[in-house]
């Protein structure tokens, strides 16, 4: 069994994935790299190729999770570090995303998320550790109109990840959420597929959509940065549940607890004046 850490980073040929995986490749690590497409990891490949394992992975074909995942196994040793990146995002109002692209922005943000990790977990269990990391987004913690499908997918991810913390911690397992804000990936760009819009939409939704379009490759947010974050609060001694990047995901996020905690204490007394009368 090898010595060197192995990290299994999903959607690693580009944006979040590719910069975490370069980073991980910085610091000596072995890398499981996956993509839809093998072929766009191949200059990763090139930068380390003793230490990259390029794999073929579509994380909403079950099969092939597990096929993957015990190749993985079987030619790394072991998995250390499974970073669950592969995701896309989608814009548009609740009414104007249909069943079938609501399903899908779910298989692969949540369920298949989900998948793998089940799909590792035996392993991490058998060796009493190991580190989950979940990208999330500001919008796994806030729903922006427009954006209610993709922030749907993140919510679910982050419940479950909060319940799986508290599961694997006595396993020497840790879990990392990572609700970054707005970088400069592809998300704005070729990996955000656009609803069709209702005009009476407009006033609502109509922002969200412009803001979209206009800041594909602007973002402030540095994805390398990102990586040296993340791996940063995986070497703390107490590393976080939830690591906020960025300016604006870190006052939304806080704007939106402090927003959360103003409405408990002004509608404390009736919310703890449901209970049964005394007997």
């Amino acid at each position: 069994m090898t010595t060197t850490p192995v990290w299994f980073v999903t959607g690693a040929s580009s944006g979040f994935g590719s910069s975490i995986a370069r980073r991980a490749l910085a610091d000596g690590a072995t890398v499981v790299a996956t993509a839809r497409r093998v072929d766009r990891l191949r200059e990763l490949e090139a930068s380390a190729p003793d230490r990259v394992i390029p794999l073929a992975l579509d994380v909403t074909d079950a099969a092939q999770v597990q096929r993957v995942a015990a190749e993985a196994i079987e030619r790394a040793g072991r998995v250390d570090v499974l970073v669950n990146n592969a995701g896309y995002g989608i814009v548009g109002a609740v009414e104007e995303t249909s069943a079938a692209d609501l399903q899908a922005v779910m298989a692969t943000n949540f369920f298949g998320a989900i998948a793998l990790t089940n799909a590792l977990l035996p392993a991490m269990r058998a060796q009493r550790a190991g580190v989950i990391v979940n990208i999330s987004s500001m919008g796994g913690q806030i729903a922006y109109p427009g954006f209610g499908p993709y922030c749907a997918s993140k919510f679910a991810l982050e419940g479950m990840s909060e319940a799986l913390r508290g599961e694997l911690a006595p396993l020497g397992i840790k879990v990392l959420i990572v609700e970054p804000g707005a970088f400069r990936t592809e998300f704005a760009g070729a990996a955000l597929k656009r609803m069709p819009a209702l005009p009476d939409y407009a006033d609502s939704v109509g922002g969200t959509r412009g803001f979209v379009e206009s800041m594909d490759g602007t973002q402030a947010g540095d994805p390398d940065k990102a990586a040296d974050a993340i791996v940063a609060a995986l070497q703390a001694e107490t590393p976080p549940l939830r690591l906020v990047l960025g300016d604006d995901a870190i006052d939304a996020v806080r704007g939106h607890a402090e927003a959360v905690l103003a409405d408990i204490a002004a509608w404390e007394r009736v919310g703890r004046a449901t209970k049964f009368a005394a007997d």
